[in-house]
């Protein structure tokens, strides 16, 4: 019986909606608990530079995991990837909601970053979906789900600080729970079945990575470096977000979420409905080097803000910069790369990304802390200035052999 191309379409688009119904619930319970941890460490009594290296523990376990689940998901399949990693993040959501100490701090984010090392996993599941020319607009609709739950999950989360600090933690890992039986029942294995009698794979797990920093002119080491400066930059900013505004424009723990609810509509905004149409008229690398520059100019002009209708306007140049940066960076990557490794491309991207979250959060709140409020988002704003250079030194992307391919 012939497969028709408009089964196929359909084959890829029930796929691909029931990834990102997975991804929307998991970052739902992530951005419950995200904007709430700064103020609860601080009740413990943590410094901002602790309160780093809180953040910066969730990227050490997230960097040491994600080339193994690439590696992992190449092998044994997407799917069972995903449901451990969503099972690791119902436990660390429930040891935040119980956490008494900021020890059992480090523990929840330590749990949820092995977890959040599948992110590349998912990025492979898509790759695997969806055929070339649509891949960035597809990622873009990824991306959009983490926007979807990083607006609902905040403001849920603020509401239920109001019942008691352990309310918020456990109502994520409750989601958390449903989600892997949603993500159990109906979330198919996107992997192609191996070709019988091809030798399997036997570099070691942290060859790619190396050759990332041995090759960095080669396209996908390009690449990835252009994703974890733009990664750096970003998370600087994020990492001491929370304590501006408590520092500024007096933002808590319940009224936080406003925050994240009015960053994230936009973000979903422009990664589900804009993206497509400006990356099919300026290109992957157009859409990468507009990223920097309105990233660049959002995070520069943040302390410059002296009233709330400022900084309305200028938060919403970050996520229309992070919409055109990262995706566009991502789906560039997946055409540079072998269909057999992209679960390892991906992986060792997400690596990179998480040694940036690592350092961001460390350097951020430590020139918080002894510079001023306003020097972490220079620092920021230098750095995504790093990545435009680096943009737009690239060629623009050619027209692919891989451009007729069926995933």
């Amino acid at each position: 019986m012939t497969t028709t191309s408009s089964d196929k379409q359909r084959t890829q688009l029930k796929r691909l909606s029931v990834l990102i119904a997975t991804a929307g619930i998991d970052q739902m319970g992530f951005g419950m608990v995200l904007p709430i941890m700064p103020f609860y460490a601080l009740k413990l009594d943590a410094s901002p530079e602790m309160i780093g290296g809180i953040i910066a523990s969730f990227s050490v376990a997230q960097l040491l995991s994600s080339p193994i689940w690439g590696r992992v998901s190449d092998h044994y399949g997407r799917r069972p990837a995903l449901l451990v990693g969503l099972l690791a993040s119902a436990a660390a959501f429930a040891i935040f909601g119980f956490a008494n100490s900021v020890w059992l701090l480090f523990a929840s984010r330590i749990i949820q970053g092995a977890g959040g090392g599948t992110t590349g996993v998912a990025q492979a599941y898509v790759a695997d979906s969806v055929a070339p020319k649509d891949r960035a607009r597809a990622l873009g609709w990824l991306s959009s789900a983490t926007a979807v739950g990083l607006m609902v999950g905040p403001v849920v989360g603020s509401f239920a600080a109001h019942w008691g600090q352990a309310a918020p933690g456990l109502i994520a890992a409750g989601l958390c729970l449903l989600n892997v039986v949603f993500a159990w029942k109906w979330l198919p294995e996107s992997k192609a079945p191996a070709v019988p009698g091809a030798l399997p794979i036997r570099k070691p797990i942290w060859h790619a990575a190396w050759m990332v920093v041995r090759h960095p002119g080669g396209p996908v080491p390009k690449l990835t470096w252009i994703y974890a400066a733009g990664m750096l930059g970003f998370a600087s900013m994020t990492s001491v977000l929370a304590l501006y505004l408590g520092e500024v424009f007096c933002f808590t723990e319940e009224t936080i979420g406003y925050v994240f609810l009015y960053v994230s509509t936009l973000s979903l905004v422009m990664r589900s409905v804009l993206l497509g149409p400006i990356v099919h008229r300026v290109g992957e690398t157009g859409a990468m080097r507009a990223g920097t520059i309105f990233l660049f100019f959002g995070l520069v002009l943040y302390p410059q803000a002296g009233s709330l209708w400022s900084l309305a306007a200028v938060m919403a140049l970050v996520p229309i910069g992070t919409a055109l940066l990262f995706p566009a960076t991502t789906a560039l990557m997946s055409h540079a790369t072998e269909r057999s490794e992209l679960g390892t491309t991906m992986g060792v991207a997400q690596t990179f990304a998480a040694v940036s979250r690592v350092i961001a959060p460390l350097m951020a709140t430590s020139a918080f802390q002894r510079f001023g409020l306003g020097a972490p988002f220079y620092i920021a704003g230098g750095i995504v200035a790093l990545v435009g250079v680096l943009a737009f030194r690239l060629e623009a992307e050619p027209v692919t052999s891989r451009e007729s391919e069926t995933a």
